[in-house]
């Protein structure tokens, strides 16, 4: 029996699958917490739990391991990237200063070479090596790796490569061609793709190797595949060169697992749409999936403020889950999230004696600022900090302290809650507090950690609240349904149109608010509290997957009016989307047509041909890109590869009135996809 073995690092939780490779049939899952601080000790824990259990086949039965991880998204999110160094070849630095474009090439240190080719990719001026060579080596000692983006390289990719090949000869640190991420224009956004590339590169080589450490110690010899995010898989030396490719792989996985496992429970999907939903931790990823596939954003993925010219699922992400910040407004309602704590319930389990600090709190200060909240160390300091700071950071060095006793022994009072917040955005300390997970406990829904905790904490704000405990925990769970549903509700409102403006479009928010349970239904009767009432439907089914979704799911689905599909094993679909992913490469070729109006120019990526003949042209870039995509995909990882070419012509009405249509020019997307290789 051949075994995979798939890995998922999400925001909590760290999943580990083995799977049986023909019909990935889950044999065995295990959970581990996260590590942040070395995402490679949640990734060893969580494998090492699962091979332990029993009935599972032996590490050597494993021929393939396969990784979905947060390392690319969370580094460029926090700013975490390597120093790098930027190459911009036939840039105009004036026009990138004037329009404000500095700020988008991620990394101070940028160079401006003179060379680059035109829209048809004619050379505009020879690349000056002799300053690229200059530039390079008064940073080669300061920067571990580097991004080149030639201005229209995406034509003609000649000076791009020439200058990989100096830098690397001169440096041999790695080094980003912008036209190996993508084929489309846009050259500050493509010179923004490199260099955040550039960045990871470091950072996934480092990860790979103590993933493979710590599966050698399990004697699993497999080879080691990373999940993209588009939810295919690639070789990880392939990802180390591309990590970029990356980002977002998490809900990638989560929609491929969620489809595979729907399937496997017999579930009938007839047309092949449904939404997938993945309850996290930290975030609710939502996701359109057709035939198994999830759709990609032809935008290209957002990651923080970066926008880049990855393709990448096409996910709708809230910051809702298990661990969102649970809290009263000053008008005694719920808010629930965005923010992300540590449940208090968890936080007992590692640290017994809040229980009697929360109990403490509920006799004697339930009202009080900061209740029910507690905070830890965080990451290690690595920025100069004041004196308060550091007074602060001493105070958390022998274990959590109560927000409420540092805010009430501060000589700052109430200021020093600016404070804190400013430490706890730079991720310095971690906060605990009430979560939907608390709500879960206290209820006896769930017995993962210390439920005392979690009553203790649902009795503090149910007393600010002025309700039953009980009324507080299932308002809390009653409240992430109803998020949930607001935003399914938005993800496919902006597919079908534009994204909803709630704030600026108070009616349509109102009836939202009606239609997901506040508002009058038709078996009401007389005493109606509204004169106008509206129903949603949710037309195409739901898969939910997650640890916590049985809780809040059926209530979402009942408000949406849709089937709702909780498969077995919901909460390790991701690891599972990891290990029954499949190889899949894409390139885009365009033929163009040149300006005496006869001759048209194929772009080729190592190269431009001319012809006079359209379909010579399509079938010369057929002829040339299918064994060139054959060997890129075996490159990537992929066995038994086959390729498909999709043709798009675009025409244009004559500005004359012409009956005949002008030709603007053909776009030839090529993709290959093969199961990944168990080769060596």
């Amino acid at each position: 029996m051949t075994i995979a073995l798939g890995i998922d690092t999400g925001g909590t939780y760290t999943d580990a699958v083995l799977v049986e490779y023909a019909t990935d049939q889950i044999l065995g899952s295990a959970k581990a917490l996260t590590t942040h601080q070395d995402l490679s000790i949640g990734i060893g824990e969580a494998v090492e739990a699962v091979l332990r259990q029993r009935g599972v086949p032996d590490p050597s039965e494993v021929r393939l391991v396969a990784l979905s991880t947060t390392l690319a998204t969370n580094a460029i999110v926090e700013g975490q990237g390597s120093p790098v160094c930027l190459i911009l070849i036939g840039y105009d630095p004036d026009l990138i200063r004037r329009y404000g474009f500095e700020d988008e090439l991620v990394t101070d240190d940028v160079v401006y070479v003179a060379g680059g080719h035109d829209a048809h990719g004619d050379e505009v001026a020879p690349l000056d090596e002799d300053a690229l060579r200059d530039a390079v080596r008064t940073r080669r000692d300061r920067v571990e790796a580097f991004a080149v983006s030639g201005y229209f390289a995406v034509r003609n990719p000649a000076h791009e490569l020439r200058a990989q090949e100096l830098v690397q000869e001169w440096t041999g640190l790695p080094v980003t061609c912008g036209h190996h991420l993508t084929s489309r224009l846009n050259s500050v956004r493509r010179a923004t793709t490199a260099a955040l590339n550039a960045s990871l590169v470091p950072l996934l080589r480092d990860l790979i190797q103590t993933v493979r450490g710590s599966l050698a110690e399990h004697s699993i010899t497999a080879p080691l595949m990373v999940v993209k995010g588009d939810g295919s898989l690639v070789r990880a030396e392939w990802a180390m060169l591309r990590p970029i490719e990356t980002i977002l792989s998490g809900p990638a996985a989560s929609a491929v697992g969620a489809w595979h496992l729907a399937r496997q429970a017999g579930e009938a999907l007839s047309d092949g749409v449904l939404w997938a939903v993945d309850v996290g931790g930290t975030t609710t990823d939502i996701a359109p999936l057709r035939d198994g596939r999830p759709g990609l954003n032809p935008e290209g993925a957002q990651v923080g403020r970066w926008r880049t010219m990855v393709e990448a699922v096409d996910v709708h992400t809230v910051g809702l889950g298990g661990d969102s910040h649970v809290r009263m407004t000053p008008d005694r309602r719920l808010a629930i999230g965005p923010q992300r704590v540590v449940p208090l319930s968890l936080l007992a389990r590692q640290y017994p004696e809040v229980v009697a600090d929360l109990s403490h709190q509920a006799a004697a200060s339930p009202h009080e600022e900061g209740a029910a909240q507690f905070l830890l160390e965080g990451r290690p300091v690595e920025r100069p900090i004041n004196e308060a700071e550091a007074a602060i950071l001493k105070r958390l060095v022998r274990g959590p302290v109560s927000l409420a006793t540092l805010v009430r022994e501060s000589r700052y009072g109430s200021l020093e809650l600016r404070r804190i917040e400013r430490l706890v955005a730079e991720r310095l300390i971690m906060r605990a507090g009430f979560t939907p997970t608390d709500a879960l406990h206290a209820l006896g829904d769930l017995e993962l950690w210390d439920a005392e905790a979690a009553r203790w904490g649902a009795q503090i704000l149910a007393a600010q609240r002025r309700c039953p405990v009980e009324s507080l925990c299932r308002g809390v769970i009653e409240g992430v349904s109803r998020l949930v549903a607001r935003a399914l509700i938005s993800k496919a409102l902006t597919d079908e149109a534009r994204p909803p403006d709630w704030e600026r479009e108070p009616t349509a928010a109102l009836l939202v608010e009606r239609a997901l349970g506040d508002g009058y239904r038709p078996t009401d009767g007389p005493g109606l509290r509204h004169e106008v009432a509206c129903t949603l439907v949710l037309s195409r089914p739901v898969v939910a997957i997650g640890a916590p979704v049985q809780a809040y799911m059926p209530r979402m689905a009942e408000m949406l009016h849709t089937r709702l599909i909780i498969p077995p094993f919901a909460g390790v679909a991701n690891a599972l989307g990891a290990a029954a992913g499949g190889v899949v490469q894409r390139y885009r070729v365009l033929i163009t047509p040149l300006e005496d109006g006869k001759t048209l120019r194929l772009h080729l990526p190592y190269g431009m041909r001319d012809f006079r003949g359209l379909e010579e042209a399509v079938a010369y870039a057929r002829k040339q890109m299918v064994p060139w995509m054959e060997a890129l995909a075996r490159q990537a990882g992929a066995a038994q590869v086959e390729v498909q070419m999709d043709r798009h012509d675009t025409r244009a009405q004559h500005c004359r009135g012409y009956e005949d249509k002008v030709y603007l020019g053909t776009e030839l997307t090529f993709t290959a996809m093969g199961r990944p290789s168990l080769a060596m």
